[in-house]
């Protein structure tokens, strides 16, 4: 783990609730819109209407128990909005985010339409974050719910489900721990960064784990990886190198048959392997959320 990951957990902590901030608000249906600068609080209901960009000198703390809810792309602009990154609404944040919700009371993402389906809204867009935290939130129903390019991120018991990708970075520096991705098209992207990816649990994922390009700094171990719907480890065809997934556990999977769920470098010759042994025998006691959602 990175010294700054470190010392990024332990800070955070002395934040409190403290409501010193220049832009607070609440309520029932607050709508969110446009370019947004300096202090935020945010907490009740928030719809985010079209893309909603946050500059890099905010500083957004998101409070225990708010619901940020995301309105159709067309609802409010009169027509098909341009989006950067993904189609569907999007929070885009190059400041500062500090999402800390509690057990009781954990702060959810998801579509204005309880009944939408995976990809109704974008993404937590991190562009460039300095410091991003997520603890006790839920992401539903998105294109990419947390999407970061060039950021530093703490992700930690936390509930992906029903997202076409749950989380997808590049160049970033990032710690994903002790959280549930289920239920997601693919629960894991990554295109270079450096990623820490420990003792979270995978459960009816179609991927579990998408290895674009060139992995590096990396270390995976002592997650719970559900039998996939399709397979447990897809390589992208920029993956020469072998990539080792060391010390995990494969539900339901002898030696042969978790090979069987790896498009890897045993499906196409120019890609790197799976390297996967020793594995546990036994899923590991810390292995996702310590909550019930």
């Amino acid at each position: 783990m990175s010294l700054f990951l470190l010392i990024f957990k332990r800070s955070f902590l002395m934040v409190g609730m403290c409501l010193l901030a220049t832009g607070c608000f609440s309520g029932k249906g607050q709508i969110v819109r446009g370019t947004l600068y300096g202090d935020l609080i945010w907490h009740g209901d928030v719809l985010i209407a079209e893309d909603v960009v946050l500059e890099e000198d905010v500083k957004l703390t998101i409070l225990p128990g708010t619901r940020i809810r995301f309105l159709p792309a067309e609802a409010d602009g009169g027509g098909w909005i341009e989006h950067p990154h993904f189609p569907g609404n999007e929070l885009i944040i190059k400041g500062q985010v500090h999402a800390v919700g509690t057990a009781e009371k954990p702060i959810v993402f998801e579509a204005v339409d309880s009944s939408a389906t995976a990809g109704f809204w974008g993404a937590v867009n991190l562009v460039g974050s300095p410091e991003a935290v997520f603890e006790y939130c839920v992401f539903r129903q998105a294109d990419s719910a947390v999407h970061s390019w060039d950021s530093q991120v703490y992700i930690e018991q936390s509930l992906f489900e029903n997202n076409l990708v749950g989380i997808r970075f590049n160049e970033s520096e990032i710690l994903i721990e002790h959280n549930l991705l289920r239920g997601n098209q693919t629960a894991v992207r990554f295109h270079f960064g450096s990623p820490v990816i420990c003792e979270n649990e995978f459960e009816d994922n179609a991927v579990n784990l998408f290895v674009t390009s060139h992995p590096r700094d990396y270390h995976i171990e002592n997650n719970t990886f559900g039998k996939p719907l399709e397979y447990n480890v897809v390589f992208g065809e920029e993956v020469p190198e072998d990539v080792r997934l060391l010390r995990n556990y494969w539900v339901k999977e002898t030696p042969s048959t978790l090979v069987d769920s790896f498009y890897d470098g045993h499906r196409s010759p120019y890609l790197g392997k799976v390297v996967f042994e020793p594995q546990r025998a036994t899923p590991s006691s810390q292995a996702g959320l310590i909550w019930t959602p």
